[in-house]
């Protein structure tokens, strides 16, 4: 295996940072500091985007930065899995490039799981907006009432009558549900209770505008509304849509969200591992320069060897992404299920590592909005749930590695 960045990753990876650089890493206090004025309210309803978003946004889909997730050369930059980490390492600097660059959840994995799997007509319907950036979606999986990181559990019920679809169910953590471009909601429920485990599922597209769809409420997330995207809390209340916006068909749900969910990871957590970058720059720029009882604070409580703990803990955690990025490339997702287990078991953990001990050097500034180490912290914590709980993770490294030692075993 070789990990050494292709020319076309470095191209792009040069444009990419060359970008941030001068229009985004500039801008980003600014940002936060508009998005706060504009939707400080916890009504989604009258969420804003700042317009030098959709600017920028602009400007990078003319430079060609645009779609660089997905690995074709007609609709997007027709990047492998391997070829994309590195550049979605370079926007988990920022919480706001990957929206410049059309790159960020669950659009990307909504866009995966239509350029994969959605028909002729779900692809010019849905598929092409998302991929020019005109509207955005949802991924409606995790229920309140049952434990989701089982998705067997989900009790979400999609009905056949007639020629509809009849969906009945509560969804929650419905990432972007508040953004005021969200059209499209891909909602996963129960089709065939007495089917095999696995093949009781489907996925459904629901337009956030069919009648008996009822957002509740936004949930903050770590107190935090995360506007103007959200995580929402909605309800299907017989809501009906035509058998066609199935996708692949009955029962195709967990397959489908094996698809998705494989390089999805790959993409959050080379990001974390950026935001891990920027942090650690934070802790020696603080380190360095804050000095505390006559000396630097980097030289001050043992800081010098967690910062040679920090650095260690990155590239040990990068490696293990791009080897997981190159095991998709090369065999699957499916097949690489115990590398993206491991990955987002250590990603998350080491960008929280981070940002805490980096949040010790900055004290009382590392509790607002005057460094990103809030924001940085609430996506760590975040990801070890919403990408699943550690737990989990561990169970299917584990169960996978003692298959295969079962195998050589057997051999």
């Amino acid at each position: 295996m070789d990990f050494a960045y292709s020319e076309k990753t470095q191209d792009y990876l040069a444009r990419l940072d060359a970008f941030m650089v001068q229009y985004i890493e500039p801008y980003e206090n600014q940002y936060q500091k508009e998005n706060y004025r504009l939707n400080s309210t916890p009504n989604w309803r009258e969420w804003q985007v700042p317009p030098r978003v959709a600017e920028l946004k602009q400007m990078a889909r003319e430079q060609g930065l645009w779609n660089l997730f997905l690995p074709d050369e007609k609709a997007a930059a027709g990047l492998s899995t391997l070829e994309y980490a590195p550049l979605a390492e370079r926007m988990g600097h920022s919480l706001l490039a990957p929206e410049i660059f059309n790159c960020n959840a669950p659009d990307t994995g909504n866009m995966e799981v239509l350029h994969y799997f959605g028909d002729d007509a779900q692809q010019d319907q849905w598929l092409r907006p998302l991929l020019e950036g005109t509207i955005r979606s949802v991924f409606c999986m995790t229920e309140p009432d049952v434990a989701s990181s089982d998705a067997t559990n989900m009790q979400t019920s999609i009905v056949a009558q007639n020629d509809e679809w009849v969906i009945n169910g509560r969804k929650w953590w419905s990432t972007g549900l508040g953004h005021p471009q969200a059209e499209i909601a891909i909602v996963m429920g129960l089709t065939d209770d007495d089917a095999d485990k696995h093949l009781r599922h489907s996925m459904v597209l629901v337009p956030l505008d069919t009648p008996g769809v009822k957002i509740e409420r936004m949930l903050p997330a770590l107190g935090e509304y995360d506007a103007p995207y959200g995580h929402g809390e909605v309800v299907f209340d017989n809501v009906r849509v035509p058998k066609e916006n199935i996708i692949v068909g009955p029962g195709a749900g967990f397959k489908i969200a094996q698809g998705r969910l494989g390089p999805g990871r790959i993409h959050h957590c080379m990001r974390a591992i950026g935001a891990a970058e920027r942090a650690l720059e934070l802790f020696i720029e603080r380190g360095v320069s804050r000095i505390a009882f006559g000396q630097p604070l980097l030289k001050l409580g043992g800081n010098t060897e967690r910062l040679a703990d920090l650095r260690v803990a990155i590239d040990q955690a990068r490696l293990m992404t791009l080897h997981a990025a190159w095991k998709i490339d090369e065999v699957g997702a499916r097949k690489a299920i115990k590398e993206i287990s491991a990955i987002k078991l250590v990603a998350p953990n080491v960008l929280q590592q981070v940002v805490d001990e980096t949040m010790q050097l900055f004290g009382g500034a590392s509790m607002c909005h005057d460094t990103p180490l809030p924001g940085l912290l609430a996506v760590a914590r975040s990801l070890r749930i919403a990408d699943g709980p550690d737990a989990v993770h561990r169970a299917t490294i584990a169960k996978t590695e003692l298959k295969q030692w079962q195998e050589r075993k057997n051999d």
